[in-house]
């Protein structure tokens, strides 16, 4: 059995979760985020709901460009 292969992906994997966890973290410190002009808000009563489409478009484009730079071969 190659453990190799599968110590490289278990340390990115653990990478990944860290940086994941650090965005988690700072995410509530960058003003514009989740508060962008694509993002839904409804307050009616005691009845809320919010959707952040912008918010999520933006992160996906920012982590499909990160992946391809850091991914291509």
């Amino acid at each position: 059995m190659d453990f190799g292969g599968m110590g490289k992906t278990i340390i990115i994997m653990g990478v990944v979760l860290v940086f994941i966890g650090l965005l988690l973290i700072g995410a509530g410190k960058i003003p514009f985020l989740g508060k962008l002009p694509g993002d839904f808000f409804w307050h009616k009563g005691s009845y809320t709901f919010y959707f952040p489409l912008a918010t999520s478009i933006l992160i996906s484009l920012l982590l499909t460009i990160l992946l391809n730079i850091f991914f291509r071969k």
